[in-house]
């Protein structure tokens, strides 16, 4: 089989680049020319790559069949795009993917959804927009639409929370301001976020022309208490003294304060999580604390 993955050099798509590889799959990745390769240097070797501010998106498709995309590229927002940028990756340039593999007869497309709600930011808007061109081209192609809850892990971008409150801590900042932390979250962990994409690939040709899936662990846990876990973890191996300044942010506008998740359906397919949320944030720490 020969996938085609978007977002390789990213956080989901490093971790679905190495672990498919081992597997012995065929990989072919999208990338740009100046994209940071940091996370997967090493397995450069190992796959056909396209830059595709170089080349148009068509080739990879002309120059090989492709069974199954696999999409994770996306722009969050974070680093100051405007909402164009964002509708860009996260809209346009996930049509014409989808547009293009479909006109090549490919088999499946699985694309990394969110579960957070449509109109809570420019990002969510976005993705839950393509999503709907997911549904009406899924009579032409079999779509495999993951809604991904909080993932985290070694690797990931430090403009997300996780990394960047561990990063904090282990610089010992005097303070961090925080909200009052009692909305809730289902944290989930990379390796396991992997298995869903693992045991979807084995099961693809079995899945309707439109399968969707809450991707979580079913736990739910306050961000205050998920906070103080990490806080506690990092004081183990540094002396730190950081004050969490619980209840001096506000609330962003819109926040939800607990998650509407359905994992049922993903534990009867035979996926279950196999990092405990302890586990998890120690490898997440290790591996910040040893880069």
């Amino acid at each position: 089989m020969t996938i085609l993955l978007t977002g390789a050099t990213g956080f989901l798509g490093s971790h679905l680049l190495e672990r498919l590889l081992r597997l012995d799959y065929n990989i072919v990745i999208l990338k740009r020319s100046f994209s940071n390769t940091w996370r997967i240097r090493h397995l450069l070797n190992k796959v056909k790559s396209y830059d595709i501010d170089v080349v148009d998106i068509e080739k990879p498709f002309q120059e090989q069949k492709i069974d199954v995309v696999i999409h994770t590229s996306t722009s969050y927002g974070r680093k100051n795009e405007s909402i164009s940028d964002i509708v860009n990756t996260n809209l346009m340039f996930s049509l014409k993917l989808l547009e293009i593999a479909t006109f090549f007869n490919t088999d499946t497309f699985f694309n990394t959804d969110t579960l957070l709600y449509k109109y809570l930011n420019h990002y969510s808007l976005s993705k839950k927009q393509f999503v709907e061109w997911l549904k009406y081209f899924s009579d032409k192609i079999k779509v495999v639409n993951l809604k991904i809850e909080h993932m985290y892990g070694p690797k990931d971008d430090d403009t997300k929370f996780v990394t960047w409150l561990i990063s904090q801590l282990l610089q010992n900042v005097s303070s961090i301001d925080l909200t009052e932390g009692k909305q809730k979250r289902d944290f989930i962990y990379i390796d396991d976020v992997v298995d869903v994409y693992v045991l979807l690939l084995k099961k693809y040709k079995e899945l309707k022309s439109f399968t969707e899936l809450d991707v979580g662990t079913g736990s739910q846990i306050e961000l205050k208490e998920f906070i103080l876990k990490i806080y506690n973890e990092v004081k183990k191996i540094k002396n730190i003294n950081t004050q969490l300044k619980f209840g001096v942010l506000p609330y962003r506008e819109g926040e939800f304060m607990e998650i509407n998740e359905n994992v049922k359906p993903l534990y009867e397919l035979g996926w279950k999580p196999k990092t405990s949320l302890d586990e998890g944030i120690k490898n997440t720490i290790k591996g910040i604390y040893n880069d």
